[in-house]
């Protein structure tokens, strides 16, 4: 089913992200040639494979994490049999449902909660080329990505960013068919052919009236979940919160946490709270997405300000601790590796 996507036009906040990250390269060149060095941001997470630039492996990061923090998760090989999947998952005690991504991920590419060994086995059979992880299913009702930096050799940082997540959802009149609202809806008449996949089984049903129905839990822009502006929640007392936790990963000084939890107020107070990835530096400051609280030039304003934050946490890496810049034949390979392994995930999603 294809639906004109008229307001992905009209509407900056859909626009694809080369529109966000070219106006910016004039300005990260400039930052290279400040730190004599194409590769200044390879110095930022040392922690990180490439200091998270989009090909570290998301089962080694989220492993850097404190066990309370972080959910029981697996990584599955590309030659792992399914019997012994199967065994992983019961020794880890990772119930249906579960969520399983590709290793190597981004822009929710492949993400997709499982319910059953059913759909578990066809999704394993269908991207079996491909290294994944599995995770145990974190129920909390609420998701939201944090942005955290701290400059090397300083025990305290700032929160530049917080996004809320609000997942899309429709709400029933008792007379629409799940389809009709979804089609009768500004928001998910735009992610209509993702949407009527995950929920193909039922897009007759006719809810209750005021009845909410969730239609993707994927917290991922890309998958229709709007990003809210929630700036006004960063605290001194949720700052302290994310000293500790950098100051307990040797080697993380930039990027974005994304959490689900319960409550604002319990995560401030470290309690009722799971932390499902950890990004470095290719992630970005999400808030930028809201288009209610600022212009397209303040989405290009805070990604100029966070490469700044990637050059002086770089430069000051290296003087402190020694850590190396990558040289330009490095990074050549990161990108073309990059685009092969995109296109790769990408054709497998569209099989």
């Amino acid at each position: 089913m294809k639906f004109p996507n008229y307001k992905k036009f009209a509407n900056w906040e859909y626009w694809p992200s080369y529109m966000f990250y070219l106006p910016v390269i004039p300005y990260a060149c400039y930052l290279a040639l400040k730190a004599k060095s194409f590769g200044f941001f390879s110095a930022v997470n040392p922690a990180i494979e490439g200091s998270g630039n989009g090909l570290e492996s998301k089962y080694n990061t989220v492993q850097l994490l404190p066990e309370k923090y972080k959910p029981k998760t697996i990584y599955i090989k590309i030659d792992d049999k399914i019997p012994s999947i199967l065994t992983k998952l019961e020794t880890n005690t990772i119930n249906f449902p579960l969520i399983i991504k590709p290793d190597i991920g981004f822009r929710g590419l492949l993400v997709k909660k499982i319910n059953s060994e059913k759909e578990l086995l066809e999704y394993l059979q269908k991207y079996n080329s491909i290294n994944l992880i599995i995770q145990e299913f974190i129920d909390y009702k609420n998701e939201c990505g944090i942005f955290y930096h701290r400059i090397p050799g300083e025990k305290t940082g700032e929160i530049t960013s917080i996004t809320l997540k609000k997942y899309l959802t429709i709400v029933g009149n008792g007379t629409s068919s799940i389809l009709e609202l979804i089609l009768n809806d500004d928001r998910a008449k735009i992610y209509v052919d993702l949407i009527s996949e995950l929920n193909k089984d039922k897009l007759f049903t006719i809810p209750f009236k005021n009845e909410e129905i969730v239609l993707n839990i994927i917290g991922n822009h890309s998958k229709g979940t709007q990003f809210i502006n929630g700036n006004h929640l960063i605290s001194k007392e949720l700052t302290n919160f994310f000293d500790s936790l950098s100051n307990s990963i040797k080697g993380w000084y930039y990027g974005r946490v994304d959490i689900k939890y319960h409550n604002f107020d319990e995560l401030i107070k470290g309690e009722n709270f799971k932390i499902i990835e950890i990004n470095g530096v290719i992630s970005e400051p999400t808030h930028i997405y809201d288009a209610s609280k600022g212009s397209y030039f303040d989405a290009l304003k805070a990604i100029k300000d966070h490469w700044k934050l990637i050059y002086i946490i770089g430069v000051k890496n290296k003087k402190l601790n020694n850590e190396h810049f990558t040289n330009l034949k490095y990074l050549i390979n990161i990108y073309y590796n990059y685009k092969k392994y995109l296109k790769k995930v990408s054709e497998l999603s569209t099989k």
